[in-house]
């Protein structure tokens, strides 16, 4: 079992950086990101592996988010810049045996940006 612990969520204004983190048990293969805004469905953000550090990114993140890990703290970060009110939703931290594959999840933490 994977036990996955989430912070750094909160409020912010649009153009504002918020840092995500999330804290895993035990490694898998990869780790990920996803959210699920109100009335959609939960979708895949940022995905990086430990061992290589290779990284995947949801097209509408990329340049704007950057995914990374800190292997010593068995830590996954992601760094959002330029927030904006689209990106409001509960962020969810994942772990896989593949690149963006949520066999394991957080609780979730929610990120609201205001315009």
């Amino acid at each position: 079992q994977v036990q996955l612990v989430e912070s750094g969520g909160g409020l912010v204004q649009a153009g504002d950086s918020l840092r995500l983190s999330c804290t895993t048990s035990r490694r898998t293969y990869a780790m990920a990101w996803f959210r699920q805004a109100p009335g959609k469905e939960r979708e895949f953000v940022a995905a990086v592996t430990w061992t290589d550090r290779s990284t995947a990114y949801a097209d509408s993140v990329k340049g704007q988010f950057t995914i990374s890990t800190d292997n010593a703290k068995n830590t996954v970060y992601l760094q959002m810049n330029s927030l904006k009110p689209e990106d409001t939703a509960v962020y969810y931290c994942a772990a896989g045996g593949a690149m963006g594959r949520g066999d394991y999840w957080g609780q979730g933490t929610q990120v609201t940006v205001s315009s």
